[in-house]
């Protein structure tokens, strides 16, 4: 009986191995392309993080890596005594923050009204105008944005014909005033984009599910809380996981570009602190130091999420 098992196990094996070059065969060329985008991968994305090691060592460009003298942690170390640098993760966290949560909610209220939309024509048109925006560069909607809150600017002018403030406010003079300016560009800019995958999503739900709660009497609202959100609640927890490890990505271009002395103190991000590092004093250790923190947290922030979502029975990235 044993002889006759291990011929079996070896024929199956044998039939695995021709399916599979069978397989391969057949999709040699997507195959090919896949290849390539893996090489991509790992030239551009894996390979510089070879760099990193910079961040131990008293770099200096015309040594090269090989050649610089090793510190250990020295740079992480007066990393960490920088008060600047504090002060720069508490606007990164708290921008990233703000952003993750109200674009978020913003994208998945906005699929919902346009899905409630029965006018097919009007539906196309309205998602169509909301998406736009992200194809504009931050140059152009930083541009917007100083016209519109500048002293002259059509906000100042309709709040003093509503006779809500009686002298011009400048706006980007005042610190209370950036981070929900950084929000409101980030809303304007994404959610209609961002909105595509959970319209998607919504219309993937089975129709008969709404016929069903129809008949029982479920109005829109109903409806929503019952069918749709439940309907898109796995895609919900797999893009908030995602994002959940870009809250430290608060920006650069936004922050770069509507910063200035007067806000300075809430408008510097990390990597606004790299490039000043980095670049402009030409300390590329303390740069790529500042790099690797960004990096750990955002690994260590999925992780978390993840296992939280584990935990509780959700949907999860691994």
């Amino acid at each position: 009986m044993s002889g006759k098992r291990k011929k079996t196990k070896q024929v199956e094996t044998e039939m695995k191995v021709k399916i599979t070059w069978k397989e391969i065969k057949r999709q040699k060329v997507l195959l090919f392309w896949s290849a390539i985008i893996v090489i991509y991968g790992f030239i551009f994305y894996y390979l510089p993080l070879g760099g990193w090691i910079m961040a131990f060592q008293d770099y200096k460009p015309a040594k090269g890596l090989l050649h610089s003298e090793f510190i250990g942690f020295d740079k992480f170390i007066q990393l960490f005594s920088d008060e600047t640098f504090i002060r720069v993760i508490r606007n990164t966290l708290a921008m990233g923050v703000i952003n993750l949560v109200i674009t978020f909610v913003m994208a998945i209220l906005f699929a919902i009204l346009l899905n409630e939309i029965r006018q097919r024509r009007t539906k196309k048109v309205i998602q169509t105008i909301s998406y736009l925006p992200h194809f504009l560069s931050w140059i152009i909607v930083t541009g917007i944005l100083h016209d519109a809150l500048s002293g002259t600017g059509i906000i100042n002018e309709v709040l003093r014909n509503l006779h809500l403030i009686d002298h011009s406010i400048d706006f980007f003079a005042h610190p209370s005033y950036f981070w929900p300016i950084v929000a409101f560009a980030n809303v304007w800019k994404e959610t209609g984009w961002n909105a595509i995958i959970y319209l998607s999503a919504i219309t993937a739900i089975d129709p008969s599910l709404y016929e069903a709660a129809s008949i029982d009497g479920a109005g829109r609202m109903a409806k929503i809380m019952h069918v749709t959100l439940p309907g898109i609640k796995s895609t919900i927890i797999i893009l908030l996981l995602m994002n959940v490890g870009n809250v430290l990505n608060a920006g650069f271009e936004i922050q770069y570009l509507l910063g200035n002395g007067l806000v300075k103190s809430v408008s510097e991000t990390i990597d606004i602190y790299v490039l000043k590092w980095g670049i402009s004093q030409g300390d590329y250790a303390m740069g790529t130091a500042a790099g690797i923190f960004k990096s750990v947290v955002s690994i260590v922030l999925i992780v978390i999420a993840n296992q939280v979502a584990k935990r509780s029975g959700e949907e999860r990235l691994y």
